[in-house]
């Protein structure tokens, strides 16, 4: 290194050459095809299908027909939004997903607001989802009596530092989990679906009954419709998924598209067909008024080897949690390269070249959410926040299409689509608002409105701290990270 330094000894053999190569540190393209199904399918299908597909149900006044409709519908929206989303990830394959996108289509200030809004309600999510796996994993040994909320916590923190250390450390191991326990969760799904075409063959008179007069309960009016359309988007949520990894996907014009087409499809398959094996076992009544409609299901179907149902939704969470976790620590990762975040997230540890110091941030905001788990609710009102989010996205697909023509996109979609999902965003953003007004829905605002504090004088105008550099040297020789795109050889000396 002196004798590179002082410009003696330079090395032309391509051996160096390749070393160097190598010293490189960079996110490496290690996710193919079926990782990238795995990583969608198991981003969308959680616990919802399993627990609680009542609420479609329920806002279509158990009307079975109007029920299916939308659980299609709902399906084919967001194929629309997957496919916009395709176009952007093979035209910019980089991580952050809508952030990415959003900063490149619509400038600084909306990616900024996108990634403080996100900071707080991912890692809420992600905290929601990993009490729920502990609800589930640790009630089977309590029987009819509520497990300890202290020991639902310490599993929820402990599942939560586990995958955080697992996507810290190897993204090929992540990819692994994700696969195994996405076949695990889509077995599940085929037994029940499987199970509710044996029962429907068999002409069980009541169950077609249910079928030949589909649309003959009461029609739901408008508002219902959109109820229930709401219920049906928030089950297929996690589409967006594969964008915030399209920097780390092999051949990612071919496989981001591909995956997209294989994996929505057959989420909206498998779950029309388990909606149809529950209806086949259970009358909407008793749909509506379950608590676990997949253990309600099993108790009738496989009384004997019901607990299968309990150990599936576990299985499905866990699941979707990983990756929930992957993406989060992406989009951290995007933001800090962009300047957004601390520049320490941004580093990748020089042993396994993983975003290590983004799982570490964003797992520890996660945890923090467990602690005192009510705050989890109130992200609920952020819910209108993802639609914004989304509509933004595709709001630059539609300005990149116009100001950037000339931009390579290996995959384009029908330019009405962006167009459509747009206007869907819009809806979806401000139906909740106008339906059922509330005062948490103008803390949210003020909360997204908030992000012009720090932006202002940390982002535009660029204000300094000169000892976070020495925090952030110490921490960067602690963890063994070093920037992107650097050296291996460049960390801190």
């Amino acid at each position: 290194r002196k004798r590179e330094k002082m410009g003696k000894g330079k090395s032309n053999d391509p051996k160096d050459v390749k070393r160097k190569e190598k010293a490189k540190m960079q996110l490496k393209r290690n996710i193919g095809y079926f990782d990238g199904v795995s990583f969608i399918i198991g981003s969308i299908v959680g616990a919802g299908i399993f627990v609680s597909p009542m609420g479609v149900l329920k806002h279509s006044l158990l009307n079975v027909g109007v029920a299916l409709m939308i659980w299609t519908a709902s399906g084919l929206v967001s194929l629309m939004g997957s496919l916009c989303y395709a176009e952007l990830g093979t035209a910019l394959p980089f991580s952050g997903g809508e952030y990415s996108h959003i900063k490149r289509g619509l400038g600084s200030l909306p990616a900024f607001v996108f990634i403080w809004t996100s900071t707080f309600t991912k890692p809420a999510s992600n905290a929601a989802r990993a009490l729920l796996f502990a609800e589930y994993a640790t009630q089977p040994f309590y029987g009819i009596c509520p497990a300890p909320e202290v020991l639902k916590k310490c599993l929820a923190l402990a599942v939560l530092w586990s995958l955080g250390i697992l996507n810290g450390r190897s993204v090929k191991m992540a990819a692994w989990v994700q696969t195994v326990f996405t076949l695990l969760k889509m077995i599940s799904l085929s037994v029940i679906a499987i199970a509710g075409i044996v029962l429907l063959v068999g002409g069980r008179k009541e169950s077609l009954a249910r079928f030949e007069d589909a649309f003959s309960s009461e029609i739901p009016n408008a508002s219902q419709l959109a109820e229930a359309f709401f219920q049906g988007l928030y089950a297929y949520g996690g589409w967006w998924s594969l964008n915030y990894m399209a920097e780390e996907m092999k051949n990612p014009s071919r496989n981001i598209p591909l995956t997209v087409m294989t994996a929505v499809p057959a989420v909206i398959v498998f779950y029309l067909l388990v909606n149809i094996s529950y209806l086949t076992v259970l009358t909407p009544k008793e749909i509506v008024s379950s608590v676990a409609v997949a253990v309600t299901w099993a108790d009738r179907v496989i009384p004997s080897v019901a607990w299968i149902i309990p150990l599936s939704v576990a299985i499905s969470i866990f699941g979707a949690l990983n990756s929930s976790m992957f993406t989060l620590g992406r989009l951290s990762y995007a933001g800090s390269q962009s300047g957004h975040l601390p520049v320490l997230i941004s580093m990748l540890n020089i042993h396994s070249c993983t975003p290590a110091p983004a799982m570490i941030f964003s797992t520890t905001i996660a945890s923090i959410f467990i602690i005192p788990s009510d705050l989890i609710t109130l992200t609920n009102y952020f819910g209108f926040s993802a639609w914004l989010m989304i509509g933004l996205t595709c709001a630059s697909l539609i300005v990149l299409r116009y100001r950037e023509p000339h931009l390579h996109r290996p995959y384009k979609v029908f330019l009405p689509v962006p167009f459509v999902m747009v206007a869907m965003s819009v809806f979806l953003v401000l139906a909740p608002i106008v339906w059922s007004p509330n005062l948490q829905y103008v803390y949210a605002f003020l909360f997204m409105l908030g992000s012009l504090i720090v932006y202002l004088p940390f982002i535009h105008f660029k204000l300094h701290f000169a000892f976070l550099d020495k925090i952030t040297c110490h921490l960067q020789l602690l963890l063994e990270v070093c920037p992107a795109d650097g050296s291996a050889e460049g960390k801190c000396e």
